[in-house]
């Protein structure tokens, strides 16, 4: 029985609107002088994340839950994909507008198993930073004319943010992030985004990027509604839990740790990621020391856990 968590390798994605931050705030040996993502709990076959630690060193997230359900307290016979994908996004330049498709769109049209809602914890943001969510179209005929007309300032909400806001984006939702925005991200684990506008920027060589108009307009919810989501916070030991969100697809807390806590898993398994300071974790009398920039699965095999330090985190769980 495996007796550790899995701690993973950021994959990074190059973009053209991403900086160096994710190198300078998380020290990360990032690749490209625009990186834009770090996939740090993917098992999407468009960059499923490496595990780092323990008898599956070298394999992938993906390889893990293919291979190893009961990691994952997987029944033999579910062949669903891996339902989750977290992310840290540096936006050093506006991200374009976009939406999402839910799981109903995805399968029929785009052979996918999901869709994707996701939601947004601003790790840093510079002054004046703000996120798109929403639009104030009344009709899809008038989504349509106000796009065609590009009248972006009429039609698009904007919201100022700051570090510590938390922002749940369902699919179907028009958004965006903002330039100087860090981003933790958790998200259904799909790659499908429909580019609405993205500011007439050109790559290198001069091209723009693709638009999906026509896909975007069909997917796009109308009007647009402010999510309710309800938020709850615990104070266990030394852990303040803040529940963040929990729906359909995930439920994401923000843990604030200062001195030390003993944990039991309630849930199939926990994805963690620890966005500042640094704490030692325990389970099964192996300790491991943690810093901001780690991040692992608490995997099925594990009952009981024990935290110390001053950190704070990020954790998710697919919601049952």
């Amino acid at each position: 029985m495996y007796q550790e968590p899995l701690f993973l390798q950021p994959v990074f994605k190059e973009r053209i609107w991403g900086g160096q931050k994710l190198k300078t705030a998380f020290n990360y040996d990032i690749p490209y002088e625009h990186t834009g993502e770090a996939w740090v709990i993917s098992a999407h076959p468009n960059g499923p994340s490496q595990i780092k630690n323990g008898e599956l060193a070298g394999k992938t997230l993906l390889d893990a839950w293919e291979q190893y359900g009961e990691l994952f307290n997987k029944s033999v016979d579910n062949n669903e994909a891996y339902p989750l994908l977290i992310k840290i996004l540096d936006a050093d330049a506006d991200l374009s507008v976009q939406v999402h498709p839910d799981d109903t769109y995805a399968r029929e049209v785009e052979d996918q198993p999901y869709g994707k809602t996701e939601c947004w914890y601003v790790l840093s943001a510079d002054e004046d930073a703000e996120m798109i969510c929403g639009h104030h179209a009344q009709t899809r005929d008038e989504l349509k004319q106000m796009i065609a007309d590009g009248n972006w300032d009429h039609l698009l909400r904007r919201v100022p943010v700051q570090a510590g806001d938390f922002i749940y984006v369902p699919s179907g939702t028009i958004h965006a992030i903002g330039k100087g925005l860090v981003v933790l991200e958790t998200q259904q684990s799909s790659d499908i985004t429909y580019r609405v506008y993205d500011y007439d920027r050109t790559d290198a060589e001069g091209n723009t990027r693709e638009l999906h108009l026509d896909a975007a307009i069909e997917v796009t919810s109308i009007p647009h509604e402010t999510p309710d989501y309800d938020q709850k916070v615990e104070e266990i030991e030394g852990l303040t839990a803040k529940r963040l969100v929990t729906e359909k697809y995930f439920t994401v807390y923000h843990w604030d740790l200062d001195g030390e806590v003993n944990q039991t898993r309630t849930v199939d398994f926990l994805q963690v990621s620890l966005v500042e300071g640094q704490a030692t974790l325990t389970m099964n009398e192996k300790t491991f020391d943690i810093k901001k920039g780690d991040h692992f699965v608490i995997p099925a095999t594990i009952n009981d856990f024990h935290l110390s330090g001053k950190a704070e985190f990020l954790v998710s769980h697919p919601t049952t």
